[in-house]
């Protein structure tokens, strides 16, 4: 089999395969025994019919269409592999020349047009100089910290004023639209100033005592109405305040592993300088990203474009009652989302393969971990979810991304706003390796998960 490559655009090629009949042969075979056991012939068990009676049945030119369809499948995959282009849509396949029916010989020429991830040429990002905020932890981060210690171990007491922004509240609300109730609820708990509820929510109940009400304008946030205007009704039943703990040595040992309230402080000290860490290497993560993709250029394929547009809209959780979603501008943005996510996998992709990154089983456990916490659920149901949907290589490239663009910032250069270089090194060590800068051991024998499903090669796979 010969298969040529025809680029189109920097993101579309057309594949020019020839199969000789020779190739061709075994899937006619094929298709003669698939045949055999179809037809009956009298005087023939099923699966017996001698193919010169097939050809007489339903013609040679069925069975070698039969063999076409049934083969073309894998001619293209070989073709695929062959010229080692990695597809990004589905095939468009056209047929130029079958065999001739009438004949032993000929061969079969066909041709595939389908979108391609990209080529990019990498410019060098040794050394990419980037600016972050100059961040340090201050005495007033010390005590908050401290302060949302005494929150957890603080005891709540009735009081009898009107409500202020802190205290807690137990209130019942009723939501109505024109006349009708639509929905209501009794006895809730709800913190003053934490906007956790409705909109107009917090105003609403500021300076309410108990047994007082107050009606506010709200757009509901769930339910059958969710997203309508109504007039909403809230009556407090009881103001509570928090009495919070005095900060001593003995809540230090109530609190903490700490013996002394000097000994909690100096903990909550270190552990605020390291919170102040990372929020400078989020930031330089996000701008050392953003730096890189400014020195290459990523052509964007439509088709991931069209698919990733046609998926959100048609998605009915993208639609809420009374609300249409589909407009010029929200397109927009889907579709700016959609070509920035596949530049930066692209881009990422490809520093992964240069820096030949691969990803650990305790990494791909860690992030599995990590995301179901984030979801709520249990590690072990979400890892049983991914497997069974196929997300197993996708979950697989977004860890291997996230290792490769930590790999850009380690060997970027960083300064704080005032000039001062701003040591990453703890931010950017991979998962799974230790200080000394050895890779722990993630298999049996201590090797990477290979991902050869990269998200970026498969056109299910690549989305926002």
């Amino acid at each position: 089999m010969k298969s040529a490559v025809e680029t189109l655009t920097p993101t579309r090629v057309k594949l020019n395969v020839e199969v000789p009949f020779e190739e061709l042969k075994p899937n006619i075979d094929a298709a003669y025994k698939t045949i055999a056991n179809q037809v009956q012939v009298p005087g023939f068990r099923k699966g017996k019919v001698p193919n010169q009676l097939i050809d007489q049945r339903v013609g040679r030119g069925y069975v070698i269409e039969t063999a076409i369809n049934d083969g073309l499948n894998g001619f293209y995959q070989s073709a695929v592999e062959e010229t080692k282009i990695r597809p990004l849509s589905r095939p468009e396949v056209e047929i130029t020349e079958v065999p001739d029916p009438s004949a032993q010989d000929g061969q079969l020429l066909f041709t595939v047009e389908l979108d391609i991830r990209p080529e990019i040429e990498l410019p060098d990002y040794s050394g990419l100089e980037i600016t972050v905020e100059s961040v340090e932890a201050s005495e007033e981060d010390v005590t908050n910290s401290l302060d949302e210690l005494r929150g957890r171990f603080g005891t709540l007491n009735n009081v009898d004023r009107p409500a202020a922004d802190g205290d807690f509240l137990t209130i019942d609300l009723n939501a109505k639209i024109g006349d009708e109730d639509v929905d209501s609820a009794a006895d809730i708990s709800y913190q003053v100033g934490s906007g956790s509820m409705l909109e107009g929510m917090d105003e609403a109940v500021t300076g309410l005592s108990v047994d007082e009400s107050a009606i506010f304008e709200s757009k509901l946030a769930g339910g059958d109405h969710s997203g309508e205007d109504a007039r909403v009704t809230v009556v407090v039943k009881a103001v509570k305040e928090r009495e919070l703990p005095v900060a001593d040595d003995d809540f230090a040992q109530l609190a903490s592993e700490f013996d002394t309230i000097a000994e909690l402080r100096e903990d909550l000290t270190k552990r605020a300088a390291e919170d102040k860490l990372v929020e400078q290497g989020v930031e330089a993560r996000d701008k050392v990203l953003e730096k890189l993709l400014e020195l290459v250029e990523v052509p964007v394929p439509d088709s991931v474009v069209d698919e990733q547009l046609e998926k959100h809209f048609n998605d009915e959780n993208s639609h809420s009652a009374g609300e249409d979603h589909d407009t010029e501008e929200h397109r927009a943005e889907v579709r700016g989302n959609t070509e920035q996510a596949f530049r930066n996998e692209i881009v990422l992709d490809t520093v992964a393969e240069k820096e030949e990154i691969g990803v650990s089983q305790n990494e791909l456990i860690d992030y599995i971990v990590s995301t179901a916490g984030q979801y709520g659920m249990d590690p072990n149901q979400f890892a049983q979810m991914l497997d069974q949907s196929g997300q197993v290589p996708m979950i697989v490239g977004e860890v291997r991304r996230r290792k490769a663009l930590a790999k850009v910032l380690e060997l970027a250069v960083v300064k704080d706003s005032n000039g001062e270089v701003v040591d990453l090194s703890e931010f950017v060590r991979p998962a799974g390796e230790n200080p000394e800068g050895e890779n722990a051991d993630a298999t049996s024998d201590g090797g990477d998960i290979q991902d050869e499903n990269n998200s970026a090669d498969d056109p299910a796979s690549t989305k926002v």
